[in-house]
């Protein structure tokens, strides 16, 4: 069932709305790097923790080219909560149906506290100028990542 991007493969397209409502496309992104992860839910630890490592690193991602977009089944309003609370400053996607989290292999059958459950596999993709997908990494850390991922990237600080 669940798909599994490898680099080289096309990222596949979406338009999602975003935490502000406004819609976000990745096509219209073209020519620049992206980096999109995929996280359970809006306001709960990890997330948290993730999103405000994202938050401050964000500056230097930036200068070496990248755009960072959130992904989550929230719908925009709880996006929006987020954003606010923690002072998020890119845009986060609300993806209710998870049409898009499935298309990226992101949405599945996963451990939670020793239960299989539906759900979000916390997930980054690193996605090139030309669509292309970079680097694609599943079931991930929430603490930690960021860092890891910069270091991947060559972009230690």
């Amino acid at each position: 069932m669940n798909v599994r991007l490898e680099p080289g493969d096309a990222a596949p397209d979406f338009t999602l709305a975003s935490d502000n409502g406004d819609p976000v496309t990745l096509s219209s992104l073209q020519g620049r790097k992206v980096i999109l992860y995929a996280y359970p839910r809006a306001m709960t630890p990890g997330c948290t923790k993730e999103a405000c490592d994202f938050r401050d690193s964000l500056a230097s991602l930036q200068a070496a080219g990248y755009a960072v977009l959130g992904i989550s089944p929230d719908e925009p309003e709880a996006l929006a909560k987020f954003v606010d609370r923690d002072g998020l400053t890119f845009p986060l996607l609300s993806d209710p149906e998870h049409k898009v989290l499935e298309e990226y292999g992101a949405w599945g059958e996963k451990k939670n506290y020793g239960r299989t459950v539906l759900g979000v596999i916390r997930s980054t993709f690193v996605i090139d100028e030309e669509g292309k997908i970079a680097l694609a990494q599943y079931n991930v850390k929430a603490t930690g990542h960021v860092a890891r991922l910069k270091k991947q990237l060559g972009l230690e600080d």
